[in-house]
């Protein structure tokens, strides 16, 4: 698909592994996209989540790896946790408009309620919130929230369909228009004590900041799309085209993943492999499907 714009890309990795050969496709692919389309490649670092992202080697890895295989980026490097009072901002424009309600459910009772479900004759096939407190009396939620009992604030997708409808959005690949249907989306979490900012709030604000304009990102992350599609709807924002790419697998079929050791940029430079190689082993592995054959040749 030829673009009649310059395009804004990133590429946007969490700080909780070794980079690996599914990182590199999703680098390359984002840098390829500006690169053709005349544009700029951005470097965003997904740090909210102290818990996986405490070690500052972690991410200087990262840093080496990327530029020893020989992908640049433009401008400067953006930290999420750096941006906590953007996030802060649109909660509160969310929640000015009734769109926010506090979940009080551990992750203990929502697990309880999913075997619940899949024990039902007819349960679901699939794990999603009940929307068990979006309904609470308000009285009830007032003392809750006076006791300071623990909650998280998820968004209230049915009141975000009557908002704004069932916008869409474009896949440039092979998936062309879709349509976002607010109603079908689970009530996901948007913060919590110990996360200022979901993935999902987080990455919708920044993409809008950065003036992102096309998001390159792994086919896994389809299913998020509608989710962020409602977010910049209530909250006003500019709508980016999305291209999503395959993903690397193993000979098994298994994704790839930071656990997958064998893949690891850092292990295979230590055992003598140039980026050329390495380089090659990604883009044989798309000719093929995705199936990445390691180790390499």
């Amino acid at each position: 698909m030829s673009l009649r714009f310059p395009v804004t890309t990133r590429f946007a990795p969490t700080p909780s592994g070794e980079l690996h050969l599914g990182h590199v496709l999703a680098a390359w692919e984002a840098r390829r996209l500006a690169d053709v389309h005349g544009g700029r490649c951005l470097l965003r670092i997904e740090d909210l989540d102290a818990a996986r992202s405490r070690d500052p080697f972690v991410l200087q890895r990262m840093l080496n790896d990327l530029e020893w295989i020989g992908l640049h980026f433009d401008g400067e490097m953006v930290r999420q946790s750096e941006r906590t009072a953007a996030y802060s901002c649109a909660l509160d424009k969310l929640r000015a408009v009734g769109l926010l309600y506090p979940c009080f459910c551990s992750r203990a009772e929502i697990r309880a309620e999913w075997e619940g479900i899949s024990r039902a004759p007819h349960g679901t096939p699939y794990r999603r919130y009940s929307g068990h407190c979006r309904s609470l009396p308000g009285d009830l939620v007032e003392e809750k929230l006076a006791r300071g009992v623990p909650h998280a604030w998820r968004i209230d997708m049915r009141r975000v369909q009557d908002i704004i409808g069932c916008p869409t959005w474009e896949d440039i690949g092979c998936r062309g228009v879709q349509r976002c249907v607010p109603s079908a989306c689970e009530d996901v979490v948007l913060a919590r004590k110990d996360a200022p900012a979901s993935y999902h709030l987080a990455v919708v604000v920044d993409d809008a900041w950065q003036g992102v304009n096309l998001v390159s990102r792994g086919e896994d992350l389809l299913g998020s799309t509608p989710i962020h599609r409602a977010l910049q709807g209530v909250l006003a924002l500019p709508v980016p085209l999305y291209a999503h790419h395959i993903l690397l697998r193993d000979a098994t079929g298994r994704r790839l993943a930071k656990r997958d050791q064998s893949c690891s940029i850092r292990i295979l430079r230590d055992q003598g492999f140039c980026r050329q190689q390495v380089m090659a082993a990604v883009h044989s592995a798309i000719k093929e499907g995705g199936r990445c054959r390691l180790p390499l040749h």
